[in-house]
């Protein structure tokens, strides 16, 4: 089987395409830009693999797409290529809307026009997996509310808007072309090789140099927590297993504050680390609260008894288990991050609000 993966030098893209590698014999094409969150030294371990290929192109560029579905025909388009932090998204919304709208329109183009000259039986096995986030739900008001796939959507920033947007193209093809499409709204990703404006390793990272570790408003924003190897595991048994036209919610089960993830860290610090910064008596004191940001959703939280009924998929990791491998991994990995760091931009106000 092969198996084309947009955004696959990202964070959870360079996951998938681990997993795929390491656990299954099937073929992947990774096609990224490697804009400033794309690292292909993610993929280092399976780079040199017979059953790994790369692109480097923008999926907002029709004839580049076009070459590589001709020479690659896959099997399965697993699309993850996107801007993602809403920040960002804040400060300059044009690039969200160029490659999570019109970037989406020409890849679900290109792919429909590749799989409408398909033969009959690889017509109807294909599959385009379309991965989005639960920011498109908005937040949730009651403390026990969950989002399900049925969730209207009612996106708060710019980021999430776009990926609504994203979400609606995707089903209007299904509907629309018979375009073959399965869909999957995840939590909040942790574990290794996040880009560091990302919540926790920010904070991890900012501790271990001394730095403060600001937290929007007072930090009592909840988020679902999820580990991204088992998000990769959902994503792969979605894509190869899911019924055409299906949607799941995927989620970690780990419904947590913000300052209650920092505070978590900074103990683990203190274990496992605590040889810290000259002057510093506790990690916990390097915690600030700054300005909260505009539209800030406050409570995220995943209803995933869909995918596990119907696929049989659970995370494996509690939040506790896979924020001790996380951290260990920066720890572990400067090698990875520093290059990051000294290779990209100040870490001002990044990474506070987690999502």
């Amino acid at each position: 089987m092969k198996i084309m993966v947009t955004g696959g030098a990202g964070f959870i893209g360079s996951a998938v395409i681990r997993h795929i590698i390491n656990d299954t014999s099937c073929h992947v094409l990774n096609i990224d830009k490697l804009t400033y969150a794309g690292n292909l030294n993610s993929v280092s371990s399976v780079s040199g693999s017979s059953q790994y290929s790369f692109k480097q192109i923008d999926i907002c560029d029709s004839a580049a797409l076009k070459s590589v579905f001709s020479t690659f025909q896959p099997d399965i388009v697993m699309h993850l290529a996107a801007e993602s932090h809403v920040d960002r998204s804040i400060d300059g919304p044009d690039a969200f809307m160029e490659t999570n709208i019109m970037g989406v329109y020409k890849l679900l183009e290109v792919t429909r026009g590749y799989w409408n000259q398909l033969p009959k039986d690889k017509k109807s096995n294909f599959r385009f997996h379309h991965i989005s986030t639960d920011e498109v739900y908005g937040d949730l008001e009651g403390e026990n509310d969950l989002f399900t796939e049925t969730t209207p959507y009612a996106p708060s920033s710019p980021y999430s808007a776009s990926k609504a947007s994203s979400d609606h193209l995707v089903r209007a093809w299904h509907r629309t072309f018979g375009l073959p499409i399965v869909l999957t709204n995840c939590s909040n990703n942790y574990g290794p090789f996040q880009f560091p404006e990302k919540l926790i390793p920010h904070m991890i990272l900012n501790a271990l140099a001394g730095k403060p570790l600001p937290l929007y408003g007072k930090g009592n924003q909840i988020r679902d927590w999820l580990h991204v190897e088992d998000h990769a595991r959902a994503l792969l048994l979605v894509a190869t297993s899911a019924p055409i036209g299906k949607t799941y919610n995927i989620g970690g089960h780990n419904e947590m504050q913000n300052v209650e993830v920092v505070h978590a860290i900074c103990d683990l610090l203190e274990e496992i680390h605590p040889e810290k910064p000259e002057g510093i008596n506790n990690y916990q004191n390097l915690i600030t609260y700054v300005t909260d940001r505009p539209g800030h959703d406050r409570r995220y939280a995943i209803d995933a008894s869909k995918i596990e009924r119907e696929l049989g998929w659970r995370p494996a990791e509690t939040f506790q288990t896979g924020l001790r491998k996380t951290v260990q991994w920066y720890l572990d990995n400067k090698s990875w991050w520093q290059p990051v760091l000294d290779g990209n931009y100040h870490l001002n106000r990044i990474g506070k609000s987690g999502g």
